[in-house]
């Protein structure tokens, strides 16, 4: 088993928090049992996604009821998304009130006006579309959030100030998590 760097096990007890404390999380009876697979439910998830240690460490750090299921893991890594992008977009407005820089101002701002649709409205979205079995949905409104931090993340490229880029990697690779995760609910 490889071992999870220490920013990983940190980030993901930080996600956690936020999340416990300001995104809702509740989870109802299964609806996709994981019956087949055999062993931890955690490593057969996160072996298939591209980032098996985030996975891995946010969901070991998140209790599931008794029963999991893919469903409930795909809810839980998407309520991450929301607590790490609401984080974030928090961040972006701290820093817009400290920079005297038009030009950084300007290109936050942008950051700020990518960030409140996916915490608002996308995210949510595709939560309430796992929690709906419409996993097409989700899928496109993940692939969605993943445009919006992307555009986020290229109005910082080429310029010696990246502010948002550590974050914004996160993000990023939580969403492709996510997106691995509902993959897998897609092919049932």
């Amino acid at each position: 088993m490889r071992r999870i760097p220490s920013w990983v096990s940190s980030f993901a007890i930080h996600i956690f928090l936020i999340a416990s404390i300001s995104v809702p999380f509740t989870l109802s009876q299964p609806s996709f049992p994981l019956k087949d697979w055999d062993g931890d439910l955690v490593d057969q998830i996160c072996r298939k996604t591209p980032f098996y240690d985030l996975c891995s460490s946010i969901l070991h750090l998140n209790p599931l009821n008794p029963k999991p299921d893919l469903k409930g893991v795909a809810l839980l890594m998407v309520n991450n998304i929301v607590a790490n992008a609401t984080d974030t977009l928090s961040y972006i407005e701290s820093l817009i009130k400290q920079t005297s820089d038009r030009e950084l101002e300007q290109a936050l701002s942008f950051c700020a006006e990518s960030y409140i649709p996916l915490v608002k409205y996308i995210l949510p979205q595709a939560a309430d579309a796992i929690s709906q079995g419409r996993f097409g949905f989700a899928s496109y409104c993940i692939s969605d959030a993943l445009k919006d931090v992307n555009t986020c993340d290229k109005k910082f490229s080429g310029t010696s100030q990246a502010p948002l880029g550590n974050r914004n990697d996160i993000v990023q690779k939580l969403v492709d998590v996510a997106s691995a995760i509902i993959k897998l609910l897609l092919k049932g």
